[in-house]
């Protein structure tokens, strides 16, 4: 399955870029992505497939998935 992105989604990539970082923002939606290093700002262009490869984990898409979660609190659970 392709991923899905938005603009300005931090990706955690599975090897580091020369500069010595893992963590990419997403600067370009298409049929290619467009690439920002974190570290240096290196820009690069990837077709969503070899994203797919590439990429570990969606940092953004996370976070957005613990803010939708509700949070329990002690008060709940008695």
């Amino acid at each position: 399955m392709l991923p899905d992105l938005q603009m300005k989604d931090q990706l955690r990539l599975r090897k580091p870029h020369p500069c010595g970082s893992y963590e990419w923002t997403v600067i370009r939606l298409g049929a290619d992505i467009g690439l920002e290093c974190n570290g240096c700002k290196h820009k690069v262009m990837l077709t969503r497939r070899e994203l797919m490869k590439r990429m570990k984990t969606n940092l953004s898409q996370k976070e957005r998935e613990n803010m939708n979660v509700p949070q329990v609190s002690e008060k709940d659970i008695d």
